[in-house]
């Protein structure tokens, strides 16, 4: 039994430029938003993405770490896209490969199960296969015949996820309505760091929880960060919701801007920076 607690900064040493990196979480839920930073604050670049895309995608892709993108979708969810995804994109700054939900997810099982690919319906008769020219299909060797997409495994040096809560051993529990396939993330990477809203005994995870929840693994991650706070400005099921006003500063504000303004320290500046925020804009209501 190993102490597997870190930093955020000390997890992101253990990355790499050139690394194909898996980011958990679901458009703008349960992101950690934490280890993002700290990997923007790294430098690392050259970045394969694996994501069920949000901010994490818009700030990496905006940042110009991101080589190449793997997604089904980038959205911000109450704001249907991304802008500064859409704005790197639209100037071609990362090459795409964008694939179905459902075989996204396959390419997970794919790799968490050591596969080279996983036969999928998802994408038959779309366009799909034809904006994915390297994709193959597969014939059914049994009686039906029936011709599969074959999705190949989503491969991944490192997964970043966050959950509610943590161990210090690596045992990490969700405890909103949705998974959001975090603990694919961790299985098909090499390597995998957990951020958690609180890191507490082994025992107490099946306290207030069952253990269905506990939904990572110990024998899959290399690291956990307690990192209260740690998806904002996403949201975190039942802990708090996604910050919309914030959400909005971030979409309508120029990445160069945004950036300067709340990202160009360290996690206790930016927090510091989004409370200032804060406290300005109750100030504005008040006088108004």
């Amino acid at each position: 039994m190993t102490d597997k607690t870190m930093t955020a900064d000390e997890a992101v040493a253990g990355l790499a430029g050139g690394m194909t990196l898996g980011i958990g979480g679901w458009g703008s839920r349960r992101k950690p938003m934490s280890l993002v930073r700290a990997v923007l604050r790294s430098g690392i670049d050259d970045l394969t993405l694996v994501s069920y895309g949000g901010p994490d995608v818009g700030m990496l892709v905006a940042a110009g770490r991101v080589r190449k993108l793997v997604t089904p979708f980038v959205t911000l969810d109450s704001v249907p896209l991304e802008p500064h995804y859409r704005a790197a994109r639209e100037r071609g700054a990362f090459e795409l490969t964008e694939v179905d939900e459902g075989m996204f997810m396959w390419g997970l099982h794919a790799a968490a199960n050591r596969l080279p690919f996983l036969p999928v319906r998802a994408g038959i008769g779309s366009d799909v296969m034809r904006v994915n020219p390297g994709l193959r299909t597969v014939t059914s060797p049994y009686d039906d015949g029936e011709t599969f997409v074959a999705m190949p495994a989503l491969r991944l040096d490192a997964a970043l996820v966050h959950v509610n809560r943590a161990d210090r051993l690596g045992n990490g529990q969700y405890l909103g309505p949705d998974p959001y396939f975090d603990d694919l993330f961790c299985e098909a990477a090499d390597a995998a760091y957990v951020s958690c809203e609180r890191i507490v005994d082994t025992a107490e995870l099946t306290k207030a929880a069952a253990p269905q929840s506990l939904l990572v693994k110990r024998l899959n991650v290399t690291g956990v960060v307690e990192a209260p706070g740690g998806a904002h400005f996403t949201s975190c099921a039942p802990e708090y919701e996604r910050d919309e006003e914030f959400q909005r500063l971030y979409a309508t504000t120029s990445w160069t801007e945004f950036s300067e303004r709340f990202l160009a320290g360290d996690e206790q500046a930016y927090r510091s920076a989004v409370r200032n925020w804060q406290e300005e804009r109750e100030g504005q209501e008040g006088q108004g």
